[in-house]
């Protein structure tokens, strides 16, 4: 079975992020300080990597290529309690799924968010998920960019309370404008960074997408790293193409290095379309992390 070798400017990339005082305990020069490393959870998107499969079927392919857990997109698409029992079965989790598509964006459409939010938090604990990821919706022409930035960050405001209660955390997506979602308002991971901190809740994050976030900006494991405290959960796919994660110019090993010995102990969603058998590809990338 193949195992990480650390990667050494993962290792630097985490260390140049902290914060000066977090200095103060490195090894005199010379030697090397052993950083811990967490255990790494996969997640499997099944309307992604799956989508021609019934929920059971899609689910012992899952389950028979090491992951023990998967993910979804639309709840109130699915037959609730066929994902339950197909859930308990095959003894999963469902690491994620999303709430309704409702701007947040726009003040206008604020009750209808929070009314949608309110069911899929019920949705979430029905299904004992406790991750809804949350698209943002498009830009608004015609209306300042700040307005749309400060009408998120109210929006989350006022989510946080109806999440705190719950003991479900709300991810925010940045999605990339110029392969998949022209229009779309939240492009760049530093803003969504900006919005989670403006909030102030443990139970709003970012759902950093590795695929996204090369396409708008590059410089991955630094902004990863250096934000990981802010991550709730990761997607992740090959570069160009959104195939598989051994396809392309990322090099997956050394990000996901890099997220082992940070903080993060939640779960790095497969969302990719493959090129090949599906069942292959899962299990190359549970070798990489095991």
């Amino acid at each position: 079975m193949t195992r990480f070798v650390p990667f050494e400017p993962a290792r630097r990339a985490l260390h140049d992020a902290r914060s000066p005082n977090d200095h103060d305990n490195d090894p005199p020069a010379g030697k090397t300080r052993e950083v811990p490393a967490t255990t790494m959870k996969l997640s499997v998107c099944i309307d992604a990597v799956l989508p021609d499969l019934p929920i059971d079927d899609a689910l012992r392919v899952v389950k028979e290529a090491g992951i023990d857990a998967f993910e979804f997109w639309a709840w109130w698409e699915k037959d609730v309690e066929q994902l339950i029992a197909a859930r308990d079965r095959y003894e999963m989790q469902i690491a994620a799924c999303c709430t309704k598509f409702v701007s947040l964006v726009d003040p206008a459409a604020r009750a209808d968010y929070l009314s949608g939010l309110e069911a899929s938090i019920a949705a979430a604990q029905r299904l004992n998920c406790s991750t809804l990821i949350s698209q943002v919706g498009d830009f608004l022409p015609g209306v300042p960019r700040d307005a749309q930035h400060q009408s998120l960050i109210a929006g989350l405001r006022e989510a946080a309370p109806l999440l705190e209660a719950a003991g479900v955390t709300l991810v925010i997506e940045p999605l990339n404008e110029l392969v998949d979602h022209p229009g779309y308002y939240l492009i760049r991971s530093d803003e969504a960074f900006e919005i989670v901190h403006a909030v102030a809740s443990d139970r709003v994050q970012v759902v950093f997408d590795i695929y996204h976030q090369q396409v708008s900006e590059g410089h991955l494991i630094h902004n990863i790293t250096s934000n990981i405290k802010h991550i709730g959960h990761f997607h992740a796919a090959g570069n160009p193409g959104r195939h598989e994660l051994s396809v392309g110019e990322l090099h997956y090993p050394a990000i996901f290095d890099a997220i082992r010995v940070s903080d993060y102990s939640g779960y790095i969603g497969l969302e990719y379309w493959p090129q090949h058998d599906p069942a292959a590809g899962l299990r190359a990338v549970r070798d990489w992390v095991s």
